[in-house]
């Protein structure tokens, strides 16, 4: 019964195989137009152009330049699967390109790539009135406002000068003399991106992992790879916080506890403190009844004083336990004590201070 049914299952696997080879080998040749985006698998890479299967019978090439970084290594692999634009068809092969460089001849293609929003490879040459001035696919120059250049406003023009940049044409005139183009158009769309994949993955209570991008005096922006969020100053330590620099940094990586993620409104709110060991969890064990410790006044107030031990652990001294004398003279006592030896003020020592 059991080989019967085996016989049988096989048999049927095989039959639906053979009939999925005969539909491939069934298909034509697919259509594409210019500019046309595709998602397409890798299937071979040889020293000049990767190889790319788009379906039925077709298949594509791009040069391979645009896959290799900074030291020159391959980023992809076969079997990988890439998003490209279909630019032409010579002789029944397809060229592709994930952007307009050079070595994909973009000065041919210039116009398919504004109409078609096509990424272009610009090298940025120099700074002009208004913004810089790039030359794009190999030898085209072009404009980019300072406006366009990067996510946020630029502070330091040189930062640009000489970087190999993504831009998109914003603007094709005199038969392509005039071109200007966008990076921050580029870079929105890749965030929007990341944005959209975070949204399946991220939750509230995970830990992620950031880089900050600016301080304020309410807190601090982090920037978590497509998607920034506030971390309250009330959330960067256990401890109260005077000066939010003296403990962060704009570029410091920092790992943050997402605490609100409000998709609609596009606020999201991390803690970087819930990240960090609670100091309550062990201060039966590290204060205990009875033992002596020194601390900073923090605060006063009219029925006593609140002394920190340790970032994030307070305790009061009741104005009943701050020795001989009513609270006036203790307060009035206070105010001539050298800010500096205001850690030393201690629940048995504050009244023999001189």
């Amino acid at each position: 019964m059991d080989k019967d049914n085996k016989d049988f299952d096989t048999g049927t696997e095989s039959e639906e195989s053979f009939e999925d080879l005969l539909n491939q080998s069934n298909a034509g040749p697919v259509h594409l137009n210019p500019g046309e985006k595709v998602e397409a698998a890798v299937i071979k890479i040889s020293k000049e152009w990767v190889f790319i299967d788009i379906g039925g019978k077709s298949e594509g090439y791009i040069a391979i330049d645009e896959f290799l970084d900074d030291e020159g290594d391959i980023t992809i692999k076969e079997g990988d699967t890439i998003s490209a634009y279909f630019l032409s068809s010579r002789n029944n092969e397809m060229l592709f390109a994930t952007r307009l460089n050079g070595n994909t001849m973009g000065n041919e293609y210039l116009e398919e790539a504004y109409h078609n929003r096509i990424p272009v490879e610009g090298l940025v040459e120099k700074e002009i009135k208004g913004g810089y001035g790039v030359k794009i696919a190999g030898n085209i120059h072009a404009f980019c406002p300072y406006s366009q250049m990067g996510l946020n406003r630029v502070e330091n023009a040189d930062q640009y000068i000489g970087r190999h940049l993504t831009f998109k044409i914003i603007e094709y005139g005199e038969k392509g003399r005039k071109l200007i183009i966008s990076n921050r158009i580029v870079l929105k769309e890749e965030r929007q991106e990341q944005k959209d994949a975070l949204k399946e993955s991220l939750e509230e209570g995970m830990t992620v992992s950031g880089e900050i991008t600016s301080i304020r005096k309410f807190g601090a922006f982090v920037d978590i790879g497509g998607v920034e969020g506030l971390v309250p100053v009330s959330e960067i330590s256990w401890g109260r916080v005077d000066d939010i620099n003296s403990l962060l940094s704009v570029g410091q990586k920092v790992d943050v506890a997402i605490k609100k993620l409000d998709w609609e409104n596009d606020k999201f709110s991390f803690s970087l403190k819930e990240t960090l060991p609670d100091p309550w969890n062990n201060v039966v064990l590290k204060y205990p009844e009875g033992s002596s410790h020194k601390g900073k006044v923090a605060r006063l107030a009219p029925f006593g004083a609140f002394v920190t031990l340790e970032p994030g652990i307070d305790g009061l001294v009741h104005i009943s336990d701050l020795g001989k004398g009513n609270f006036s003279t203790f307060y009035e006592c206070i105010n001539t004590i050298p800010h500096s030896l205001f850690p030393y003020l201690t629940r048995n020592n504050i009244h023999n201070y001189p």
